[in-house]
């Protein structure tokens, strides 16, 4: 049975709230780039540890990265990416 069920491929989804999620994301990154930090680099300590310290407070990032869930974060980064022209 469990055999089985690890052989299917499973479905993700975490709604549709990519508007919000991209918004959040680009404010961030606004707030670490004034602050003089590598957003990027910020972002991806922040994904990989989930500590809030990789985000600044300035602008009020660091409350606003904490309203998406990081998994939210990652579907809204893949979803630009893939899509994107």
């Amino acid at each position: 049975m469990l055999k089985d069920r690890m052989e299917e491929t499973q479905q993700y989804s975490l709604g549709d709230e990519t508007a919000e999620a991209r918004k959040i994301l680009e404010s961030v990154f606004r707030a670490l780039q004034e602050k003089g930090y590598n957003p990027i680099h910020q972002l991806v300590g922040y994904l990989l540890s989930g500590d809030p310290a990789y985000i600044t407070n300035h602008m009020g990032a660091r409350n606003k990265i904490r309203q998406l869930e990081r998994d939210e974060i990652l579907e809204e980064l893949i979803r630009t990416y893939l899509l994107r022209k």
